[in-house]
Order: structure tokens, then sequence, then C-alpha cells
């Protein structure tokens, strides 16, 4: 049996061998060139020349939905400086040769990224920003040796490149080597922006966002707006932030999102993605748990999985054929965003999470157009964030009941790896808020002994938080760990005692003193009783409070029960 079994992982593993997976990796070339699984994106260039009189298109996706490779992609195709044939070959776009004749590598492209300016304050964040715009000047150092360029042009390309230029030229940086690319080759420039709100929104987290949208506006509407050296424009971000921050007057404008878009079907894997991969990768198995943890998106008409998440499960499966799905979006962002809501909560937003997490949904307004400086200035906004940076998704209308008013969408958790963000989120939240909380009464009913103080205090507290009957068991343990959490008792959750595991046993050594509590999940509030009863037989049969009693002088145990936010307390 166990020879099998090994033979079966073996098989596994050398199935899986021979697909490279890109996992970490958005350099377009890289991925080619070196034999990386691709799943081929190449026709969202058709698509964006379908429009090329367009001087501006923003595409905002949630992170870790393939911007950056796509952008790479585009920087390929159009530069001028490459030969990229070989890398396109086989690929949609390949089969379009009128099109790849006119387009190939035919004009010059400035290829940027944001996403690493960010800083504390805001001295270190416009630091970055002249680093970064320092490094693509540096990319096109020729310019300081042609005659085609303004001897004055290049004076100040070599201060932008040496990190001496003032502010002034700084926020006319990008508009500056847009002319000098036009002058020396002779073709207008295609300008590929990646990131362009990430400097906004961490300034915005930091406290210097006028600052800093004071540059960036500078820096984009120099650029973009009536720019005869440009050829067209692409940018992406996570967010769409409002024309009047920071575009004013730029003609021409197409906003790409989630929402209303042409373009989805090439960020994220569609389910004929991700059925192909799974063939090639000859894992087949695994489609129903990969759909159930990372698909979910509807982007327009399409419904897509994550690709981060896909392929660093893919790679899991290489080194360990019996790899879990596991929560690998959570790792590149701090989640931040969902804590401000948690944070920003009143009884309004409280019951719409908590109907959320129990796999329900919410009716709200999406606003496609924000500034960073109101995200939380309404609630409409805070919902319409978590949309738009991939925490929500829409339920397609025809999957609902009932008819939803023009300019109302009904909004649910998309997928198992995001409900398990907002559950460890929300854990988290209550572990920082309930040491803020008196909770001396409640301490004080716990030694005493006194079930009928403790279950009133245990009710105040589950009032408080945010909480959902789909937890069961396991919620209400880490909320009853949770409450002595950082009072200087010790704590201990689900280690073994006596016969079996104990839910929560808290220790007083200083007192001399420790309680057992073993926690059941009802399934009605009728049946608090008979659960605390039950749970206090759990207690005596399994001997949970034994090991304790020859080093404590007192040692209390207790039977609780819960159903949602209700709590009944019994004692021994």
């Amino acid at each position: 049996m166990k020879n099998k079994k090994r033979e079966k992982k073996l098989l596994h593993y050398f199935m899986m061998k021979n697909i490279k997976i890109p996992v970490g990796i958005s350099n377009f070339e890289q991925i080619r060139e070196n034999g990386y699984y691709y799943i081929d994106k190449s026709g969202m260039i058709a698509e964006i020349l379908k429009t090329e009189s367009t001087a501006v298109t923003l595409i905002t996706r949630p992170r870790r939905f393939g911007k950056t490779l796509g952008m790479s992609m585009l920087s390929s195709f159009f530069d001028i400086t490459k030969d990229s044939r070989a890398l396109f070959e086989g690929l949609e776009i390949g089969s379009s040769g009128e099109l790849c004749g006119r387009w190939m590598n035919q004009y010059p492209v400035i290829f940027l990224s944001f996403k690493d300016v960010d800083g504390l304050n805001f001295a270190s964040a416009y630091e970055m920003l002249v680093s970064a715009i320092s490094d693509v000047y540096k990319e096109h150092l020729y310019l300081l040796d042609s005659d085609q360029v303004n001897v004055y042009d290049r004076e100040i390309i070599r201060r932008i490149v040496t990190g001496n230029a003032s502010t002034a030229e700084v926020k006319k940086s990008l508009a500056l080597l847009i002319k000098a690319m036009r002058e020396y080759y002779g073709k207008p420039v295609i300008l590929l922006l990646d990131e362009y709100d990430v400097p906004v929104a961490k300034a915005s987290s930091y406290d210097y966002y006028a600052e800093m949208l004071e540059v960036i506006k500078a820096l984009m509407s120099t650029a973009l707006k009536d720019n005869i050296f440009l050829k067209f424009a692409v940018l992406t971000g996570c967010l769409k932030i409002a024309k009047e921050s920071i575009f004013t007057g730029t003609n021409n404008f197409v906003s790409d999102t989630i929402a209303s878009s042409g373009l989805n079907e090439y960020f994220g894997f569609t389910g004929e993605d991700v059925d192909k991969l799974l063939r090639d990768a000859g894992i087949t198995d695994q489609a129903v748990s990969i759909k159930k943890w990372y698909d979910g998106y509807h982007f327009g008409t399409f419904d897509v999985y994550c690709p981060w998440d896909v392929m660093c499960y893919l790679r899991d499966l290489q080194r360990d054929p019996a790899a879990k799905p596991a929560g690998y979006w959570k790792n590149t962002s701090d989640n931040a965003i969902i804590r401000s809501f948690i944070d920003y909560a009143g009884s309004s937003i409280t019951g719409k999470l908590e109907t959320l997490m129990s796999g329900g949904y919410i009716t709200q307004g999406i606003e496609e157009s924000h500034t960073y400086d109101y995200l939380h200035s309404s609630e409409d906004n805070l919902w319409s964030i978590l949309y738009f940076t991939g925490y929500l998704t829409k339920i397609r209308d025809d999957e609902l009941t009932d008819t939803l008013p023009d300019g109302v969408s009904a909004l649910t958790i998309p997928n198992a790896e995001i409900g398990e963000i907002f559950q460890s989120t929300v854990q988290t939240w209550f572990l920082d808020k309930a040491k803020l909380w008196n909770r001396r009464e409640l301490f004080e009913a716990v030694w005493s002994g006194d079930c009928q103080v403790l279950t009133e205090e245990m009710n105040a507290l589950l009032r408080r938080t945010i909480s959902y009957h789909d937890y069961k068991e396991d919620y209400y343990h880490a909320f009853l760990a949770g409450i002595f959490a950082g009072a200087g008792y010790m704590v201990e959750s689900n280690r073994e005692h006596g016969e079996g595991r104990s839910d929560v046993v808290v220790m007083d050594p200083c007192g001399g003193r420790a309680a057992v509590f073993e926690a059941k999940y009802s399934k009605t509030w009728k049946q608090l009783g008979r659960d605390c009863e039950e749970a206090l037989r759990q207690i005596d049969a399994r001997t949970y409070a034994e090991e304790f009693e020859a080093d404590y002088d007192q040692v209390l145990c207790f039977g609780l029960s819960f159903f949602k936010k209700r709590c009944l307390v019994k004692g021994k």
C-alpha cells in the first residue's frame, strides 16, 4: 500500500516536472526566452490598437492579476530597439501579419513602474520617485550624445540621471523624456506606466497626500495633456483616480475597469485557461479545489481566477503532491483596507460584514472614480474600494432572484481564500480591541465562579464584535482566548489535557488559580442550556482539570455554549 502511494506521488511529481511555473516573474521576455509556462494574453495588443487614437488608456485591476506582465508584453511588442519576432511566435498576435508589420518594434517605448515609490514621509517617497525616474532615464543615456536633442535639454537629462534635478524638472521629466526620444527616433513615443497610483495611495496612508498629489499631477499633465510627441499611453493601477484630481485636461482618456471593460479576459485566468493549464500539468483532479479557492471573480462578462494564486499552488504541488490550497494573495498585501473597514465599523457595516462572511451578499452602489484623500468619506466608497481591489466581486444579475435598482450591485466574497483573509483580519482586530476593553468585571466573575455575571459580560463583548455563525466552535475558541490575551494571564488553547483537548485554559500562577473552559456551538438559542451541560460533562469525562489540581489552589471549570451573538455560561 505504501509503495503504491509512493509510486503515485512520484508519478505526479514527474508529470508536473515538465512545466516551469513562473511564480514571481513578471518579465515577458524572461518567461518566453526561458521556457516558462505562459498563458497567451497577446490578444490584448490588438484590442488596445483598435482604439489607437485614444491618447490615454487607464487599466485598473486588483494586485496580482497580471498587470505588470501585460505591460512588459506591450513593451516587448512595440519597442523599436528590440527584435521580438521570436518572442511572439506561436502566440495569438503573431497570426496577425499586417498588424505586426505596422506595429511590432516600430516605436520608441518608455516603460516605467511606480510600484516602489513609498515612504513614511514625503521626503522619503519623493526620493524613491526621483530614483525611479532616474533609472528609466539611464536606459536612454544615448540621448546625452545625440545632436538631435537640444543641448539645454541634455543638461537637464544629465541632472535627472544623476539625481540632481530640481523639483520643477522632476515634475516635467516624463514630458522631457518623451520629447527627447521623439527627436532622436523621429517617431512619436509610447508611454507605459505601471502602478501609477501607488505614490498617492501610500501618501494617503501616511498623511502627505497633498504634497505627493501635486508632483504626480504635474508629471501626468505635462506628459499626457496635448502632447504632440506622444503616440499613446497605457497606465495601470488598482483604483481609478478621478480625472479631475490627477488627469485634468487630458483628452481622449479611456478607463478600463473590472466593472466596464473590453480587456477583462487578458487579466487573470479564465476557466478555459485554467482547464488547459491543469491538463498540461496532468493534475485535472485539482480542478474543484482550485476553483473553490481561487475562482469567483467576475470581471465584466468573464469569470476569472487569480493567476498568482493558481501558479503558486501549482508550484507547491510540484514540491509536494499532497499540498493543500493556501492563501497566497494575502501575503502580497497587508490587507490594511479590510482593517480600516472594521475600525470604521458602525452597526450597518458590521451587519454587512457578517452577512458577507456567512456566504451571503450585500447590495451597494459602486463608484468607479475616487480620490485617495476621500476614500473613507462615505460607506459607499468603502464598499466600492473592496470591490475594485478584489476583496469582493459582483453577483451576476441572472443569478439573483430580485431585480436591483440602476446603479446598485450585489457584492459577495469571491472565494475561500478571500473568505479566510476576512476571518483572520476580524480575529486579529478582535484580539487588538479586546486588550483595550475593560474586562475587570469579567475576570472577577471568572475567579469568583459567578456564572451569571460572566454570562452578562460575555454577551456584552459578543455584541461588540464582528462574527458569523459559520465560524462555529473555532471562532468562539479564538474569541474566548482573545478575551484573556494581554491581561497578564497564561492562556493555552486546544492543548492536550487529561484524555483529550480542552478548548481554553487560563492560568494565574501568582494567584494560584486556573480556569478550564469548554465551548460548544448551539444550533438554536433554545439549545444553549443543554449544550452547556454537555460541555461540563465533557470536562469531567475527559479529566481536563486534574493535571492542574496539584499546581493550583483553585481550579474552576466552565461550560459555555454560543449561538451567534448569544452566550450562556455554567460552572462547577
